[in-house]
């Protein structure tokens, strides 16, 4: 299947829509809404966002890029619907978040999942990611696992 990689801002209603089924699908993983340590992304600290868009017009993916210094950005709300899983829309949506890490001067991309998200793990694990320590508000945490991939 070939999706349409959109930019779109934040607060985009499938955008929203997609990460309002992404953080009950987390909530139900964890047992608890709270499983987030730190500031949730914002349009005020977002500063690329992604939307994968079916042919027939339906999104079916998102992902972002959220500025961590001069060099390093970190990937936030990555999300595929269930019935789009493992057909490739998230390693394409990561490739273009690359992309535009890169065309930003971002050498590097950091992210942030937990140990209730082994799919994710594995996902980015295979797509060259390595874990690293903890960092950031991630610093502490017991439900999070941070990795990173140079660019």
């Amino acid at each position: 299947m070939t999706w349409t990689i959109e930019e779109r801002t934040w607060d985009d209603a499938a955008g929203v829509a997609l990460r309002t089924a992404q953080r009950a699908e987390l909530d139900e993983r964890y047992g608890s809404d709270d499983h987030e340590p730190g500031a949730a992304p914002s349009s005020t600290d977002i500063d690329v966002f992604l939307v994968a868009v079916a042919p027939d017009g339906h999104a079916v993916a998102c992902g972002a890029l959220r500025r961590l210094d001069d060099h390093s950005a970190e990937v936030k709300r990555m999300y595929v619907e269930p019935a789009h899983r493992g057909s490739g829309v998230a390693t394409a949506l990561l490739r273009v978040l690359e992309e535009k890490a890169r065309a930003r001067g971002w050498h590097t991309l950091r992210l942030e999942t937990g140990p209730a998200q082994p799919d994710a793990i594995r996902f980015y694990e295979r797509e060259g990611y390595r874990p690293i320590p903890l960092y950031g508000v991630y610093i502490g945490s017991d439900l999070s696992l941070c990795f990173e991939r140079a660019l």
